[in-house]
C-alpha cells in the first residue's frame, strides 16, 4: 500500500487514539513490509513498523514507515512506544491478537490507558483494490494460467494426483510465483466429490474426470482457478453436470457489478443448479475475495449483505458434489467494475477432453 496511515480509518468513530495491527497481511498492506515478524502502530500522524534485527535492512528498504527494531517480543517494544507517545485508547485487532500478547500489552500500559477491541477494519479497507494491486493480481492470474497450460499436455493415465500437483506448483515457480496460494487440489474419479481433496498417490485411469484447483502468490498477491479435465470421453451424466455448473458460473458472473449484494451473485448460481435439481449438492459459497490472502472478504454466500464495489476482486466458483459419483467445479478470478465485471482468468472453460 505504501501508506503512512489509512485514510479511511476513523479514530473518533472507533473511539481510539491509535491502532495496533498484528495480522501480517494487514501489516504488509499498511507498511509494505514482507517479513515474517512485524507489527504496526497506526496513529493519525504516524505509522510505526516494529520488527526484529533479522529484518532491519529489509524493513528499511521496503517500508516508508518509521522502523523500530525490537530485541525482544514486539509487543513489548510497541508498548514502550505507546507510553512514549502518551496514547490513552489503544485499539487492537480482536480477531488477531493472541491472549498472551494482549495480557502483556495490558500490563505494560501506563495508568489511565486502556485497550479497545476493534473489528476487521483493515480487512474491510483491503476489499477494494488499488490499480497497482489489481495489476499484481492480474500478473498472478496469468502466471497461474500459464502453469496450467504448460502442465495440461503432460497429464496422462498412470500419472498420480500428487505428481500432477507437484508439476503445477513447479510450473508456477518457473513463471515467477513465490509459492502456491494454497495447497494445490488435484482429485480424480469419485474423489472429485471432495471439495478440498488433498492429492494422493492414486493414479489416473482412462475415462476418468480430474478436478484441478490451483492458485499462485506473485508479488504477494493471490490467484485462484478451478478447471476440469477428462481423460477420454465423459459419460452423458458427467457432461450434463459440467454444462449445468458452467451455466451456473456464467450466471453468477453476469450478476457481478458494483452495488449488487454478494448474496445476489450466490443466488444466481443456485437458481441455475436448482433448475436441474442440483442445488443440494452445492455445499459451499459461490466465491470469496482474494488479494494478500487467498480468502478475504467479501464472501459470496447466501446471507452476505455486503454490496460489491468497483475494485473488488472475487472468485466465482459454483460446484456440485455427488458422493460415490464425483464432482464438478469451475472457478475464475473476477474484477468488479462499475458496469459489470472483468474475468481476469484467461483459461478456456470449454470441455477439456484429453
Amino acid at each position: 500500500m505504501s501508506a503512512n496511515g489509512l485514510a479511511s480509518l476513523s479514530y473518533s468513530e472507533l473511539k481510539i487514539d491509535a491502532l495496533l495491527v498484528s495480522w501480517l497481511p494487514n501489516v504488509r498492506y499498511l507498511s509494505d513490509f514482507t517479513g515474517s515478524n512485524g507489527m504496526v502502530l497506526l496513529a493519525p500522524d504516524s505509522t510505526t513498523l516494529f520488527t526484529d534485527p533479522r529484518y532491519a535492512i529489509q524493513a528499511s528498504e521496503e517500508s516508508s514507515a518509521k522502523v523500530a527494531i525490537a530485541k525482544g517480543p514486539l509487543i513489548r517494544r510497541a508498548a514502550q512506544a505507546i507510553k512514549r507517545k502518551r496514547l490513552k485508547r489503544i485499539g487492537f485487532e480482536k480477531g488477531r491478537l493472541s491472549y498472551e500478547a494482549w495480557e502483556t500489552l495490558k500490563e505494560m500500559l501506563p495508568l489511565g490507558a486502556g485497550l479497545e477491541a476493534v473489528g476487521p477494519v483493515i480487512e474491510e479497507a483491503r476489499m477494494v483494490k488499488s490499480p497497482a494491486e489489481v495489476e499484481r493480481i492480474r500478473r498472478s492470474v496469468g502466471t497461474n494460467s500459464g502453469a496450467f497450460a504448460s502442465t495440461l499436455k503432460r497429464i496422462r493415465a498412470g500419472m498420480s494426483e500428487a505428481d500432477l500437483a507437484a508439476e503445477l506448483e513447479y510450473q508456477m515457480r518457473r513463471r515467477g510465483a513465490e509459492k502456491p496460494s494454497f495447497e494445490t487440489i488435484v482429485a480424480a474419479g469419485i474423489r472429485t466429490a471432495l471439495p478440498h481433496a488433498q492429492p494422493t498417490a492414486n493414479r489416473f485411469r482412462d475415462h476418468e474426470v480430474i478436478l484441478i484447483d490451483m492458485g499462485s502468490f506473485q508479488d504477494g498477491y493471490a490467484s485462484d482457478m478451478t478447471r476440469m479435465v477428462f481423460l477420454g470421453r465423459p459419460d452423458p451424466k458427467t457432461r450434463k453436470m459440467y454444462e449445468t455448473v458452467l451455466k451456473a458460473q456464467l450466471a453468477a458472473i453476469d450478476a457481478v457489478r458494483e452495488g449488487v449484494a454478494a448474496s445476489k451473485v450466490d443466488r444466481a448460481a443456485r437458481d441455475v443448479l436448482k433448475s436441474e435439481n442440483l442445488e443440494k449438492e452445492f455445499v459451499h459459497s459461490t466465491g470469496h475475495g482474494l488479494g494478500l490472502e487467498i480468502h478475504e472478504p467479501p464472501r459470496l454466500g447466501r446471507k452476505e449483505k455486503t454490496r460489491l464495489a468497483a475494485g473488488m476482486v472475487v472468485t466465482i466458483e459454483p460446484g456440485v458434489y455427488v458422493k460415490g459419483f464425483g464432482g464438478i467445479r469451475i472457478e475464475d478470478t473476477v474484477l468488479v467494475t462499475k458496469n459489470g465485471c472483468e474475468v481476469l482468468t484467461p483459461t478456456s472453460k470449454e470441455l477439456m477432453v484429453l
